[in-house]
């Protein structure tokens, strides 16, 4: 039995499966049902942008990530090799507050969405994310390392291997007490499909 996977944002639909006799039918369906247009193999989704070979299918956020770059005005400034520098602890009150919160948000956002194809950012992203409310320098300065970070790897995202195996595995790992304000524990977990990362999390 064949399956498949619709995905509807606003005005916009993805539809994926793998049996093709069923898709045509269900596609065929919705063209007599709406006005709407086949625009072909998806190759860019809401930044998500969609590449194809013989070998499988990749999936990164290019682009959007580059754009990111731009709105934090970054552009000039040198790449790192890593998200956050090693053993930082943030705290919640600590330096001064920003005088206008709106970019720290409006940068932080557009990080957790970069999260769909970075798994490599998802620890950092999750530690800025605890400081929307009151944000302060020391907090903008994290955010704009971890940009800086994404402008040296903005290619980078997720691959999908052609004919992967179906073996699931999971991964979890938490520390001790790890947040400085709260001194709860920080999770995160990983889910494979074959070789193909496909789920994962990091949260306090």
């Amino acid at each position: 039995m064949g399956i498949v996977v619709i995905l509807v944002y606003v005005n916009d639909i993805v539809i994926t499966g793998s049996d093709s006799a069923l898709l045509v039918q269900l596609k065929t369906h919705l063209l007599e049902s709406f006005h709407m247009k086949d625009l072909g193999s998806l190759t860019y989704f809401l930044g998500l942008e969609v590449h194809r070979s013989p070998s499988g299918i990749s999936l990164n956020q290019h682009k959007y990530a580059s754009d990111l770059v731009a709105t934090a005005g970054l552009q000039e400034a040198p790449s790192v090799d890593t998200p956050m520098e090693l053993n930082v602890k943030l705290r919640k009150v600590e330096g001064d507050l920003l005088t206008d919160p709106s970019l720290y948000r409006k940068l932080v956002g557009s990080l957790v969405y970069l999260t769909i194809t970075r798994p490599d950012i998802s620890f950092a992203v999750q530690q800025v994310s605890q400081f929307l409310q009151t944000p302060r320098h020391l907090h903008l300065a994290v955010v704009r390392r971890i940009i800086r970070y994404v402008q040296g790897t903005s290619a980078r995202g997720l691959f999908f291997l052609a004919g992967n195996s179906p073996r699931l595995a999971a991964y979890s790992d938490a520390d001790w007490a790890g947040c400085a304000d709260t001194r709860r524990s920080i999770t995160g977990w990983c889910v494979f499909l074959g070789d193909a990362l496909i789920s994962w999390k990091s949260k306090k």
